[in-house]
């Protein structure tokens, strides 16, 4: 496929939307929506059988959701992923990690956005005050045993994609894959 010409259409400091011209493969010409948004880190804080997640309220759903701390840098894009997963678990839940290994890459939606991220088990914990952007002034923490969590992704309480999808990286790494 062959990108014919892009004009943006949208930005703000987090986001930017772009439409693509394109030419298929086969000739026919098309188009594409494309979110730009930074590349993330999700962390995963592991202390025995027990993982802590951050609740807050996602404004595009209208609710208020359980995830592994996540996020962005806006304006320090250079981060390398490990500093940003820990800058992230220490901002969102006040902890520091010993260790940080890295787990795999996802891809948020590939056929719309750009974003990918990069999930980290983080172990040897230790707390302190979290740091938290105004946006995240409502999050709250809370720790979950495996079986908890695992219960609340079955019973669809649980649906952030990137936390289900980074757990299932955490199981594959346990099990030497």
């Amino acid at each position: 496929m062959e990108q014919r010409s892009s004009r943006q259409v949208y930005a703000n400091d987090w986001m930017t939307v772009r439409e693509d011209a394109v030419r298929r493969d086969d000739g026919s010409d098309g188009i594409y929506g494309v979110v730009d948004k930074q590349d993330y880190a999700l962390v995963i804080p592991l202390d025995g059988d027990r993982l802590q997640l951050v609740e807050q309220f996602r404004y595009p759903l209208g609710l208020r959701r359980w995830e592994f701390p996540q996020g962005t840098a806006p304006g320090l894009s250079e981060l390398a992923p490990a500093e940003l997963a820990a800058r992230e678990l220490r901002e969102e839940t006040g902890l520091s990690a010993r260790r940080l290994v890295e787990l795999g890459l996802l891809d948020v939606a590939p056929g719309l956005a750009s974003q990918r991220g990069r999930a980290f088990l983080a172990t040897g914990l230790t707390q302190g005050a979290a740091a938290r952007e105004h946006e995240e002034q409502d999050m709250r923490t809370a720790w979950f045993t495996r079986a908890e969590f695992e219960a609340r992704v079955a019973g669809g309480e649980i649906t952030d994609a990137q936390s289900i999808a980074a757990y299932t990286l955490l199981l594959l790494w346990e099990r030497g894959t």
